[in-house]
């Protein structure tokens, strides 16, 4: 006799799906994960807009990643129109981005993921015992917002930027004060990387391609050639021949595949791509946890992604270190040219790719937009069978099962909200 199992929400993820099971004999014969949001249109919104709306409307895509998806925009429309930017402009937008991140990640690792680990349902029932903790997490969000505002004119949907650069300037006193920011930020950075090495993550190996950026000397944020852990390397313009988009019946997001297999992206293949970028204090930190990179576990992307917390933090510091006498204001003048251009950019969640083809008047005539969450659901979906599978072996309680699940989701730190979103579990036995 067939029976249903139904959790009407994925808690402490951004956005909403659902996940499908079905177990025959005590084997999972089929998964299906997917959005259960409506479709958002954005790609068809911003055909027959001017270029400079594009970037003002696609950023609403997301809160969360509003600064990735605006930065991916205007390196896509420079790239469309052959404008070039400063290294001012570069930098600037390192830094916002960064500022995102910190506060991303901070956010994900505190009030998302740590409870699963510490028994608790939300970061606030763990508050009256962990407070050290929760400030930690207050302190180095607050100074990501911090960053975006004093570059950006305001916390989300930055609008301190254009094509060809910035017309937002922090002033040489926002400046030094974002660097005492991150000063007091270091040790709660460190603290976090340490926390998140003592957790206990489940044992789970996927043999899976990792994807990221790669950038010379540093981890890769705005710059450099798509990489796997396998050896493949593209030049970002050229993902249009190896990615491929479909959709399926059970979900309103989008599925994306390399070559028809699925892939990762995200801290953890960032990290692995990555190794040889790690201080020497972090590399310590590692060994005297026993936590071995590369890994294919993905329970590992929150110590990935506390790695980076601490990256960031150091990063941000040292490139508002070199502007302590402020930003020169820059000119600001593009000519609309017709053509077609990519942008990539490593967000939180992984790279994230805006393509446009912009007529010779300046508008919109083709967008297409793969957001992290998209190319890594297929990767999710197979984990999850897997997984789900490796518990049911285990003798797991049945009841125990979802939260096990949950826990495996959320350490992509998903984002369903930009894939049109989570947790719905349909399970037939």
């Amino acid at each position: 006799m067939a029976r249903t199992i139904t959790l009407d929400h994925i808690t402490k993820i951004e956005g909403h799906a659902s996940l499908k099971v079905k177990v025959d004999k005590g084997k999972v014969v089929k998964c299906e994960l997917g959005s259960t949001e409506g479709a958002r249109f954005f790609e068809g919104l911003v055909v027959g807009r001017p270029y400079d709306d594009a970037t003002e409307m696609v950023m609403r895509i997301c809160g969360i990643c509003s600064c990735g998806h605006f930065t991916a925009s205007l390196k896509a429309l420079e790239n469309a129109m052959g404008v070039k930017v400063s290294k001012q402009t570069q930098a600037m937008r390192e830094i916002i981005v960064i500022g995102e991140r910190i506060r991303s990640h901070a956010t994900h690792l505190y009030f998302l993921a740590l409870p699963d680990y510490m028994g608790y349902d939300s970061a606030l029932a763990m508050a009256p015992k962990y407070k050290k903790q929760i400030k930690d997490a207050l302190i180095m969000m607050k100074t990501g917002n911090e960053i975006v505002t004093a570059f950006g004119g305001r916390q989300m949907h930055p609008m301190g930027g254009r094509v060809g650069g910035f017309t937002h300037y922090p002033s040489p006193e926002q400046i030094k004060e974002l660097i005492d920011l991150l000063r007091q930020c270091e040790k709660p950075a460190l603290d976090t990387l340490k926390l998140f090495c003592t957790l206990k993550y489940p044992e789970l190996s996927v043999e899976r391609e990792h994807l990221s950026l790669l950038q010379k000397h540093d981890f890769p944020l705005l710059l450099g050639d798509i990489v796997s852990d396998t050896g493949w390397r593209i030049k970002e313009k050229d993902y249009g021949k190896y990615f491929t988009e479909y959709v399926d019946r059970w979900s309103t997001a989008k599925f994306v595949v390399k070559k028809g297999k699925s892939f990762m992206l995200g801290a953890l293949p960032r990290l692995n791509n990555n190794l040889p970028s790690l201080s020497k204090d972090i590399q310590s930190i590692l060994k005297k946890a026993k936590i071995s990179f590369p890994s294919k576990n993905p329970f590992h992307n929150n110590v990935a992604q506390a790695i980076e917390l601490l990256v960031w933090v150091r990063r941000g510091k040292k490139l508002l270190e070199s502007y302590t006498k402020g930003f020169t204001r820059e000119k600001i003048t593009v000519k609309p040219k017709a053509g077609t251009g990519v942008g990539v950019v490593e967000v939180p969640r992984g790279i994230l790719f805006h393509t446009y083809t912009i007529d010779e008047k300046g508008y919109v005539t083709k967008c297409n937009i793969m957001t992290p969450t998209c190319q890594n659901l297929k990767a999710m979906q197979e984990d999850v069978k897997i997984y789900l599978q490796q518990l049911l072996d285990q003798g797991v309680k049945k009841n125990e099962v979802p939260l096990e699940i949950e826990k495996l989701i959320r350490s992509y730190d998903p984002c369903f909200s930009c894939s049109t979103h989570f947790l719905k579990v349909d399970w037939e036995e």
